[in-house]
């Protein structure tokens, strides 16, 4: 059974979804004020993992992402470009599809914008405000939230403490308009700027950021459902607080498992990147800079999603190394096909499947991606293994290769494949087919110089060594 660490108890727990073979999930998406930076891309690529790991395990998955189209900082930011807050939100919207695209990143199921939800929001609100959870202050609507039972559980902090720190972050204004300082705004009335507003029965204004995660996730999900995901910093205030106003309107648990995925770090400080620190680098900059954007995925996959990931040139650079390892040995294992004997070798086969196995229990626990690699890498090591062999059986081959693809698949990474061989494969095919020479293993000189033939690639045995050309 799939265990999962759960941000509100603090423990692995075993998880058995609402309604079986299916799983609805929520993952909080970006405010769309800015290209999203790597930190952001962590929690888009640990939790589109672990979705195409239920998907790989057989279970369909409801899988709802959100956009932020509209708050202050998209506000600031329009002012800024001279464009409405709208136009911003398409913008960066557009920028956000095209780089999850490049780093293989599935599309929500849903992936709804705040601003699409206006009326579901007053209508939410109006609910909070006549059971005695809200109340309008001078055009705000604030949720009051040690009226809340157990307000605070998910972020395990000491209220005394919460509330204290919430009082020192408000200006003199907005402490007057609260009648406590932990409540916060479901609703913003409009501050004079004119920049975006709707109507409402407390005025014009626009939503407060944690109401419209709790109205967007509860229409396409229901009032209660399986998971809710998102970076560790959402667990307080932002999930926090989700919790407090989803449960008080519905009366129901809002969400069985709570899930979060760790920072990334830059520097020698291990600093979190974050805009507000201006240490961040964009996914969109990035992808102009490398050659390969699954290097990148392959780079975030592989960390436990709840760790940290450091993140430096070297790093990147020991990734696409590895993820080299593994296409290369794909590779080896798929120049064999040609000449390959019918049928299947039954102890290989069996050695690839406690690989699988091993794969699949480290997944099961707590989505352990490490240990998940170093079952790849073990399936990997017998596809050279393999490729080696003096006779080889297709059915074994394409049960490796299809297994290696397969479980790459769930880490979201492709390209294992190649229709044109590289200079560097080339390479080593030759080298390969030289040591076959001198060992008179003329099959396997042979095969492989009919393999680069078929590649239109022509062999000149010289007294100098070997040639080739296109």
């Amino acid at each position: 059974m799939m265990k999962m660490f759960n941000t509100m108890t603090l423990a692995k727990e075993d998880f058995q979804p609402m309604h079986e073979g299916k799983i609805s999930m929520y993952v909080c998406g970006p405010t769309v004020y800015n290209y999203i930076h790597i930190g952001n891309a962590r929690s888009a690529i640990a939790f589109d993992t672990i979705r195409r790991y239920f998907e790989y395990r057989g279970y369909e998955v409801d899988y709802v992402s959100n956009f932020t189209d509209v708050d202050d900082k998209m506000i600031k930011a329009a002012a800024e470009q001279g464009i409405t807050v709208p136009e911003l939100a398409d913008k960066y919207i557009a920028a956000f599809n095209e780089d999850t695209a490049a780093l293989n990143i599935k599309p929500a199921t849903v992936r709804p914008r705040a601003t699409e939800h206006i009326s579901e929001i007053i209508d939410f609100v109006t609910d909070l405000i006549a059971k005695g959870y809200a109340y309008e202050s001078a055009g705000d609507v604030y949720y009051r939230a040690k009226k809340f039972k157990n307000y605070g559980a998910l972020a395990h902090q000491d209220l005394s403490d919460m509330t204290s720190n919430a009082a020192g972050r408000l200006d003199d204004v907005e402490l007057a308009r609260k009648e406590d300082p932990m409540d916060f705004a479901v609703w913003k009335g409009e501050n004079g700027d004119g920049a975006i507003a709707w109507d409402s029965p407390w005025g014009k204004g626009r939503p407060g950021w944690h109401i419209e995660c709790s109205v967007m996730s509860t229409k396409y999900l229901g009032n209660h459902f399986d998971i809710h995901g998102g970076g560790i910093d959402l667990a307080f205030p932002h999930h926090t607080n989700e919790i407090a106003q989803s449960e008080a309107h519905t009366g129901e648990q809002f969400v069985n498992m709570w899930l979060h995925n760790g920072f990334v770090t830059v520097g020698d400080e291990n600093e979190k990147m974050s805009k507000s620190l201006g240490n961040f680098v964009t996914v969109h900059d990035l992808l102009q800079q490398i050659d390969d954007p699954m290097v990148l995925r392959f780079f975030m996959a592989t960390t436990q999603y709840r760790r940290a990931i450091a993140y430096s040139e070297s790093n990147m650079a020991q990734a696409g190394k590895n993820l080299d390892h593994i296409r290369t040995g794909y590779r080896n294992l798929q120049f064999r096909l040609q000449g390959a004997l019918a049928g299947d070798d039954n102890q290989i086969m069996a050695q690839a499947n406690e690989f699988i196995t091993a794969f699949n229990a480290a997944m099961d626990d707590d989505f352990n991606t490490p240990n998940a690699l170093t079952a790849i890498y073990g399936l990997v090591d017998l596809a050279n293994q393999y490729a080696n062999a003096q006779e080889v059986y297709q059915q074994t081959i394409q049960f490796i290769l299809d297994s290696i693809a397969t479980l790459m698949g769930v880490f979201g990474v492709d390209g294992l494949a190649q229709d044109e061989l590289l200079d560097a494969d080339i390479d080593a095919l030759i080298k390969e087919r030289d040591e076959a020479r001198a060992v008179k293993n003329f099959a396997r000189s042979d095969e492989i110089r009919d393999l680069l033939a078929q590649q239109d690639i022509i062999l000149e045995d010289t007294p100098q060594g070997t040639r080739w050309h296109r």
